[in-house]
């Protein structure tokens, strides 16, 4: 090779480099934030699971050589909040591009029914995916002497943050079995903070929303002895009839440290919702992105919960139309969205 080959070589190689390097930086990077719930429940760590797989930062490594798999040149951040409603408003209100919600505050929410029948309703509200089944927890100190519902009557309850779907379905759940709010010590506190109370013997119950094992209730159960309280019989069938985002579930017994027997609940779908107007080649790119292998075995091994969010689920129970990026996704993968979508 001649000096000028040489030269020659080289001066393209350190071009293509620059050229990379300035490809790199001239990607302008996308933020994505995606409104959960507190730190101690399951939308939190999911949030972060699903965050991390659909990122992909400027100047990352393809997914072909070994990198993200997640939307070039966006970073998804997942950040803690009150929940469902709380999560609703921000999207609402343009502070957020997306969140976690259950089904029925969504559904609510977006048709301006149920606990929304007083405010305006949020009408650009879109889904991205169902997720995963939420289990609704009622916690009880097991020397209170609460075995169901109605033993909650006096007692000193948590219903949890102000803007949470647990407060929603809190109150549900005393109406269906004749009781309100004023007929309980109501507390509104975070999961973990009432477990402390717990723990301190100032709680006698509380109520959560969430994937169960939640690590609040686990933490709680590793060390004092608690009761996990049954919604079944007339009062759940009730529930279920009237609201058609509620189905029964069974905890497994063992799911939480003294709690050897399956207990009988409820439970509503955790959804991502996004605004219809977040543009459609992005949510097309984020739910791909969700969906891909890479996120199937972050989702598998990152949390219990992860294990449900599966493809074939994320059309379950939506109640509230799909973003057209998504839509366009489950189309071309076969799905059947028809009625899905916003008129």
């Amino acid at each position: 090779m001649t000096r000028m080959t040489k030269t020659l070589t080289g001066a393209a190689a350190l071009a293509a480099g620059l050229a990379a390097a300035t490809a790199a930086t001239a990607q302008e990077p996308q933020f994505f934030r995606i409104g959960t719930g507190g730190t101690a429940g399951t939308y939190y760590p999911i949030g972060g699971l699903i965050a991390n797989a659909i990122s992909s930062p400027p100047g990352s490594r393809s997914c072909d050589e070994g990198g993200s798999c997640g939307v070039p040149g966006l970073i998804a951040t997942a950040l803690s909040a009150n929940g469902s409603v709380a999560n609703v408003n921000a999207i609402a209100g343009g502070s957020l591009e997306s969140g976690f919600s259950q089904s029925d505050v969504a559904t609510w929410a977006q048709t301006g029914t149920g606990i929304w029948e007083d405010r305006e309703a949020v009408e650009s509200l879109r889904a991205i995916a169902n997720l995963y089944p939420e289990t609704i927890h009622l916690v009880a100190d097991a020397d209170s002497g609460i075995t169901s519902v109605a033993d909650l009557e006096g007692k000193t309850v948590s219903m949890d943050e102000p803007g949470s779907g647990t407060l929603v379905d809190a109150r549900i759940i005393l109406e269906a079995y004749g009781l309100s709010e004023e007929d309980v010590e109501a507390q509104y506190l975070k999961p973990d903070q009432a477990a402390e109370r717990m723990r301190d013997g100032a709680m006698d119950a509380f109520f959560f929303v969430g994937g169960f094992p939640a690590g609040a209730i686990a933490e709680l159960a590793s060390q004092d002895d608690i009761v996990l309280v049954p919604i079944d019989g007339e009062e759940a069938a009730a529930i279920t009839d009237e609201y058609s985002f509620f189905a029964s579930q069974e905890v497994p017994g063992g799911t939480y440290e003294g709690v050897e027997e399956p207990v009988e609940t409820l439970s509503v779908g955790a959804q991502w919702i996004t605004s219809a107007d977040q543009p459609e080649e992005l949510i097309y790119e984020i739910t791909a992105a969700l969906w891909n292998d890479n996120t199937r075995t972050l989702l598998d091994a990152g949390h219990q919960k992860g294990r449900e969010i599966t493809a074939e689920t994320a059309l379950d129970g939506v109640g509230i139309p799909l973003h057209p990026g998504a839509a366009r996704f489950y189309e071309e993968q076969g799905m059947d969205v028809s009625g899905m979508t916003a008129e």
